[in-house]
């Protein structure tokens, strides 16, 4: 049980979990942890319990589900025949609760639609007006700029952070910290011009006046470590 009322979540999806180790660095203490149906394989694989279990239960066995709700997981489950996806539902369930910052894991996978959908959960109104999420992949996070806020990237130098702008161009951007610096400057809906800057110094920034921008940091040292292992 949580001793004080979590801000911050970590949300287990059903998809492609490639780092697991990697995963775990990213759940503090007192972190409020949620698995979006399947995404309860990966807490039990990684031993451990979730606070909350979300979704219609179609990605899990029961004797799985009677294990979590024995140890003290909430379980809250939906009809298979729903408007929204396991995860959504997770992201609303955070919400409710105060979260302010979430880590979505294991958002990506083999179909292609859940992955994009996915990635573009965080523009859902509701959620951008009141959190920030970050979707995490091994070495890799993706998380969204919107009009008028100042996102603050970290990381170490020589990190890879590209800009895609999505639903149309993506004007008056600005960043610090970076090797290509854009100073009120356009990204045009369907170009690739905003890929692969890379991070000067350990903390960047990136503000957009007008447009919505996909940001991903690929962080190299990571990788650099894992071949080295």
């Amino acid at each position: 049980m949580h001793q004080t009322k979590p801000t911050r979540a970590v949300i287990f999806a059903n998809g492609t979990l490639g780092d697991p180790q990697a995963a775990l660095k990213n759940i503090h203490p007192g972190d409020l942890i949620i698995a979006a149906d399947g995404g309860g394989k990966h807490c039990q694989a990684l031993g451990i319990t979730p606070d909350l279990l979300v979704g219609d239960m179609d990605s899990l066995d029961a004797d799985t589900i009677d294990r979590f709700a024995s140890a003290g997981t909430e379980v809250i489950r939906y009809p298979a025949r729903k408007d929204y996806t396991d995860l959504e539902l997770a992201l609303i369930h955070a919400q409710e609760r105060g979260i302010q910052e979430i880590s979505i894991l294991a958002a990506l996978g083999q179909r292609w639609d859940q992955t994009l959908a996915n990635l573009l959960l965080p523009a859902e109104k509701n959620f951008a007006s009141s959190l920030h999420i970050r979707l995490v992949d091994g070495s890799q996070e993706i998380q969204l700029v919107e009009s008028g806020k100042l996102i603050t990237l970290h990381g170490v130098p020589g990190d890879t952070v590209s800009f895609i702008p999505l639903g149309g161009d993506a004007c008056g951007i600005t960043t610090e910290g970076l090797e290509y610096p854009l100073l009120s400057e356009n990204l045009v809906f369907g170009s690739t011009r905003g890929i692969s800057n890379v991070l000067i110094e350990s903390m960047a920034s990136v503000r957009v006046s007008e447009g919505l921008l996909l940001c991903v940091i690929i962080h190299t040292s990571q990788i650099d470590e894992g071949l080295k292992g």
